[in-house]
């Protein structure tokens, strides 16, 4: 028989039991990714892809809802220091922020930053991992390709990225279903390419190269897959 201490324990456990499923059995929607390499700054250096644009990628083939903004008018000041209030370049970013409110240019603007540093390093070390990650598929494989002929020629790559002079969102528009953000990146690298002598068969070890790259990032609002991935390279 049960007596009254007993009763009493019985009735905190189911309490506590049922707290802890309310807060463990919901989300936020604002969980993190276990993996986004736009918010990791590892050292890097520049390079020139293949000129491909590509759909965004849909690992899942699902999407889940996606979030609408309210519709209030955004503060003239919304995009301060990264485009001016009533250009293109502002009108896509808001066009963006309508359809995922939780998007922040700046915060965008510095992952672009590490992920055009990322890109460029593991290019001319052949990393192919790292690059399946940050590429759409088309690039990716024309990245690969790449890699592949230099490897076949016995040939080694050698990058020592200087320094990033800047990075500018250029154009801004959703797609579909997909963000789109155009960056013009200008740095300063030292590239070099060996043949399997060791001699150098283009680029200097010893100069500083400057370089225009414009590249663009896409993600699917709503899709499972959280990344932005790089989906068109252009020199200027």
């Amino acid at each position: 028989m049960l007596d009254f201490y007993t009763i009493i324990f019985l009735a905190l456990a189911v309490f506590i039991f049922a707290r802890l499923r309310s807060v463990l059995g919901q989300r936020t929607g604002r969980e993190r990714p276990p993996y986004d390499p736009y918010s990791a700054r590892d050292a890097a250096k520049p390079v020139t892809g293949p000129d491909k644009v590509v759909a965004l990628p849909d690992k899942s083939g699902e999407k889940s809802p996606v979030r609408m903004a309210q519709p209030e008018e955004p503060a003239a000041d919304r995009w301060a220091g990264i485009a001016e209030a009533g250009t293109a370049v502002a009108l896509g970013l808001d066009a963006i922020a309508k359809t995922e409110p939780d998007f922040d240019a700046g915060h965008f603007l510095t992952g672009a930053k590490g992920a055009y540093e990322m890109i460029v390093t593991a290019f001319a070390e052949g990393d192919r991992k790292t690059l399946k990650n940050l590429l759409a598929k088309d690039v990716f494989d024309g990245f690969a390709q790449s890699i592949t002929e230099r490897e076949g020629r016995g040939e080694t790559a050698e990058s020592r990225f200087v320094a990033l002079d800047k990075a500018e969102i250029t154009h801004a528009e959703m797609k579909g279903d997909a963000a789109q953000v155009t960056v013009r990146f200008v740095s300063q690298l030292i590239s070099v390419t060996r043949n399997k002598a060791g001699e150098v068969v283009s680029g200097s070890p010893d100069s500083v190269t400057h370089v225009t790259d414009v590249w663009t990032f896409a993600r699917e609002i709503g899709a499972r897959d959280p990344n932005w991935k790089l989906v068109s390279t252009e020199s200027a």
